[in-house]
């Protein structure tokens, strides 16, 4: 499929497609933040606000032990390790495949986090330190290289004088000002903060970090003036040419307040998902916020409206209650009608042996759907049919109990997702035999696909549910 903006971000064991913007869910576990300072010193709290912003839509959560705000007050490696360790923890204890960035300058932390499965480094150093420059380069994780005023230099303003003076005669002289301009020039702003991340992209590059493994930030708010952080919003565009992702980083800082007139941190929400779809529109393809639910709105929205950008997807779904074959009929025929979505083909339904603790066999089919819904937004449709259809899901039951619908989000194509809600691909999808051999109806070598698509599959043998017979097509156009 052919799209405008295309290009993979190679961040660990994940290969996070940058054809549609992803969100970073702030997850900061300091006391002393500028804006959320304690909300998450609880281990157990941040982990249950991790997962929350995973099923509000973010797709990366950056978890920091330090806060950066002017005038903090710097923590040891030690302290560091131990606000965060036990947060990356707990978090991929519950959701393994979440992707996880660790906001850190200290080499010895990255090292530690690391190894408990963290995909990317976030360094607002810029990976100035050389230690952390070794570590980048030993690991396969994804990199974020941030511009900070005081460790690159600072930008001075160039005055631009218009008019040439003339003697003033039998009038005393009125002060007037040598700025003329409601910004400081551009260039020179830009060639400093350019000429820096490009030089520290090249430093990884060449210690042996791919180049599809950088990502830059031009570091809003890090002891630049509020006029320099608007010209290098305006300026993202330029950002984007250097050929890394960009990395907006916004999210309630003082120019936001500043041009929006809220002072108040936690009330520049509404404004940090302005300036965040004006960088998207601009180029920039990650999105770090703290309102994760807002911004994922908007930007959901935005997208919906304004891009052409359908993706291929399989929904699996059984029934085994009731007259089965006429319960995936109906869910086929509901889910042809969920907005910007269509059903492209569905498979014959199989009778299939129980799986999962169910009791007796299943009638599974797999449908094949376009989509330009976000993930997110798609299960939530999919859980509605469910409703329509009268499923009860009874968590004290095992596999939730007798359905006369069940709808799994299986796979959207350059998609992965981890969360309560929804995990994608379906973190089940290679074992189940229910699957994939009603699949083979859809795709020539469904199996191939998957493996392609990086989802290790079963031998035949080695599945679960398997398909005994045959039970008919489904009647859904």
């Amino acid at each position: 499929m052919l799209r405008e903006d295309y290009s993979i971000w190679r961040c660990g064991r994940h290969e996070i497609s940058l054809a549609r913007p992803r969100v970073m869910g702030i997850l900061n576990v300091t006391p002393d933040s500028f804006s959320d300072g304690g909300d998450n010193i609880d281990p157990a709290k941040a982990v249950e606000r991790a997962l929350q912003m995973m099923d509000e839509g973010a797709d990366i959560i950056d978890v920091g032990g330090e806060s950066t705000r002017p005038g903090h007050k710097p923590v040891s490696p030690e302290e560091e390790a131990h606000r965060i360790v036990p947060v990356i923890r707990g978090i991929l204890a519950k959701a393994p495949t979440a992707i996880i960035s660790v906001d850190t300058r200290h080499a010895a932390v990255a090292k530690v986090c690391m190894r408990l499965g963290v995909s990317i480094l976030n360094d607002v150093t810029g990976f100035t330190d050389p230690a952390m420059v070794q570590v980048a380069a030993e690991s396969d994780c994804g990199c974020i290289v941030m511009h900070w005023n005081k460790l690159a230099g600072t930008s001075s303003r160039r005055m631009v004088q218009l008019d040439t003076e003339r003697p003033l005669r039998n009038r005393r002289p009125i002060p007037t000002s040598t700025r003329r301009f409601t910004l400081p020039e551009t260039a020179p702003i830009m060639r400093e903060i350019m000429g820096f991340l490009g030089d520290q992209a090249r430093l990884l590059m060449r210690a042996g970090v791919d180049h599809d493994r950088i990502c830059i930030d031009p570091g809003p708010g890090f002891d630049k003036t509020y006029d320099q952080d608007v010209v290098i919003q305006r300026e993202t565009r330029k950002l984007v040419s250097m050929g890394y992702p960009v990395l907006n980083a916004v999210s309630r800082k003082r120019f936001v307040g500043a041009v929006s007139g809220v002072e108040e941190p936690k009330d520049r929400d509404f404004a940090t998902a302005g300036i965040a779809l004006a960088a998207v529109e601009s180029g920039a393809r990650v999105l770090r916020v703290h309102d994760v639910a807002g911004v994922t709105q908007a930007l959901n929205t935005y997208w919906s409206v304004t891009k052409n950008d359908p993706r291929q997807g399989f929904v699996s779904i059984g029934s085994n209650v009731g007259d089965r074959l006429a319960n995936l009929s109906q869910a086929v025929r509901l889910m042809n009608q969920i907005p910007m979505t269509c059903v492209v083909q569905a498979s014959h339904a199989y009778e299939t042996e129980p799986a999962y603790g169910i009791e007796t066999n299943v009638v599974n089919a797999v449908v094949e759907i376009r989509t330009e819904l976000a993930p997110i937004v798609l299960i939530d449709e999919l859980l509605d049919i469910e409703r329509q259809l009268k499923r009860v899901r009874d968590p004290r039951l095992a596999g939730h109990g007798p359905r006369t619908i069940d709808c799994d989000l299986c796979f959207i194509e350059d998609e992965q997702h981890a969360g309560p809600k929804l995990t994608l691909p379906h973190p089940h999808l290679g074992e189940r035999d229910y699957v994939l051999v009603p699949m083979e109806d859809l795709m020539h070598d469904p199996v191939r696909y998957l493996m392609h698509a990086g989802v290790p599959v079963y031998a035949p043998e080695d599945r679960v549910g398997h398909v005994v017979a045959e039970a008919g097509e489904l009647d859904w156009q």
